[in-house]
């Protein structure tokens, strides 16, 4: 009988390594926990923010408590860690609030999974009591949401509620009423589209945060050419995306000789000839201004402004888009047939000043929804992270108008679900029930989070919150502001239903994914080879 070799085999390439069963699934657990951690003292209306350098020569530094942005901007190696980025990342493109909960919640599901496991319960035993806690947590979450809809007034109240608890977590709470009146009154500008795109936001340095206002139309970062009207009424916009700097001799990759300066001049000549041909076809659209993606050069400058158009150069391309969108025109690149073109329209086009720089402004657009967001603050990092937390509000503010469902904040809704899944736990027999048991546990540290990063006693709060909840006050939730617990619906804190149940959604299947897990191959790196022949 032939001996077996009890000696290992090695079955892949050299360089290639192979974590197994527990190696494995700590190096999972103690990456996804690692970056819950990281992100957890920024949970909450009294959260810490981050400060993230840029690696770059200028070495940029972004402030910030936004989950998404700081995930986004640190590079990881861990794959579990990965996981929990990635879907903070969908949380942010899907809802565009919530990021830092979900992966909280995430990594405390995992926390908890590393001690039931330490206990010898299987990962599946584990994963099947989750999902039936998921479920229970989820419709006890749709049972608890209140629907207004259908009451104009009502429903306003609670986007603008919704807007404050959002904004109450960043940088712009001591200004929450003022910026949460903003995003409720750009967002029904959109008429349910909820098309972000027409609300364009400006960042100017100077003045203080206060000072940023609603400007219904359209602001364009640009100048208008020279000798060109600064003001024109009814205008008929052609936005273009072409080359307008051909007075100048482009002939690339061949020689011209000649015998003579005059013919030098002779080209240059045909070249202008070519360029007032190009010009005369944009006139005949019937335009009195003319927006192009590309430079406009002197000569091309100065027949527009001998025609009476005003030309705006070097619009960049999101800005095209955004005015090809709100003045209901068409980007151009040919001129040849204007009766195919569509024109842009809208009643007024003017200079304004905003502190000591002049836009352009475009009032009376064909998308009557369209409006801009002017966004003032003292330094480039405090607007920058203004603009995160007003996107972060619009984002939630206009997915409320098609899901108008609403569920209360502060905590509450998470005990609310971790009390349904803990009586389920109870009425389960097996070991099941433990898990759903470290279900019901990952909610509840939320609220023990929030209460923990405020600095206040998060051990007495929360056995005052489950007790309040166990008497069925099921409105019951966190006051940050006076450190105790009170009536959500009296403090109007208010968040989008959406943006709960994706949370716990997202979280819960990322935390399956990653329990899942029982091996990890990492491929050979590539070997570098030299190059032989440089250039």
């Amino acid at each position: 009988m032939a001996s077996i070799s009890m000696a290992p085999v090695n079955i892949f390439k050299h360089g290639a390594d192979e974590e197994r069963a527990e190696t494995a699934r700590l190096s999972s657990f103690i990456g996804a926990i690692a970056i819950g951690d990281l992100v957890k003292s920024t949970l909450g209306p009294k959260g810490m923010d981050k400060i993230l350098l840029g690696g770059g020569r200028e070495g940029s530094v972004t402030v910030t408590n936004d989950g998404a942005t700081i995930l986004k901007a640190i590079g990881v190696d861990n794959p579990a860690a990965k996981v929990l980025v990635d879907m903070s990342k969908v949380q942010d493109d899907e809802v565009g609030d919530g990021t830092t909960s979900v992966t909280v919640l995430a990594a405390e599901l995992l926390r908890e999974a590393e001690i039931l496991i330490a206990k010898k319960i299987h990962p599946q035993i584990i994963i099947s009591g989750w999902r039936k806690a998921t479920q229970a947590a989820r419709d006890a979450l749709e049972e608890a949401a209140v629907d207004h809809g259908h009451d104009q007034e009502k429903f306003q109240e609670d986007l603008l509620n919704i807007a404050r608890t959002t904004l109450s977590s960043k940088l712009l709470t001591h200004h929450k009423d003022h910026f949460s009146k903003l995003a409720v009154e750009a967002v029904l500008r959109l008429k349910g589209s909820g098309n972000l795109e027409a609300i364009h936001v400006i960042k100017k340095l100077g003045g203080s945060l206060t000072d940023s206002y609603l400007d219904e139309g359209f602001l364009l970062d640009k100048k208008i050419g020279v000798n060109q009207p600064k003001r024109i009424e009814n205008a008929n916009i052609l936005i273009a995306n072409t080359g307008m700097d051909t007075d100048k001799i482009k002939i690339f990759g061949s020689r011209v000789r000649v015998d003579s300066t005059a013919k030098v001049a002779e080209i240059e000549l045909a070249e202008k000839e070519k360029m007032r041909e190009k010009v005369d076809r944009i006139l005949k659209h019937g335009i009195n201004c003319f927006i192009n993606r590309q430079l406009i050069y002197n000569y091309p400058e100065q027949l527009f402004a001998a025609a009476g158009v005003m030309a705006i150069e070097h619009a960049d391309f999101a800005g095209v888009e955004r005015l090809a969108l709100v003045t209901g025109g068409e980007i151009t690149s040919t001129f040849d047939h204007p009766e195919l073109v569509k024109l842009g329209h809208c009643k007024l086009i003017e200079e304004v000043m905003i502190g000591e720089d002049t836009l352009i402004h475009f009032s009376g657009v064909e998308m009557g929804e369209a409006c801009t967001i002017v966004l003032r603050g003292a330094t480039q990092q405090i607007l920058d992270e203004a603009e995160r937390s007003l996107h972060d509000a619009l984002c939630v503010l206009a997915q409320t108008v098609k899901e108008t469902r609403t569920v209360y904040g502060g905590g509450c809704s998470e005990m609310l679900m971790a009390k349904v899944v803990t009586d389920l736990a109870n009425r389960t027999p097996g070991k099941e029930s433990v898990a759903m048991e470290s279900f019901a546990k990952a909610l509840r540290m939320l609220p023990t989070i929030i209460a923990d990063n405020a600095g206040y006693d998060s051990a007495d709060l929360i056995s005052q919150l489950r007790a309040a909840h166990m008497e069925n006050k099921t409105t019951f939730g966190l006051d940050m502001n006076q450190g105790t617990i009170g009536d959500m619906v009296e403090l109007g804190i208010t968040e989008s239903f959406q943006v709960k149940r994706q949370m716990l959604l997202s979280a819960a299947e990322a935390a399956e994914m990653i329990l899942r897990v029982d091996d990890i191959i990492k491929a050979a790196p590539r070997k570098r080879v030299p190059d032989h022949h440089p250039c």
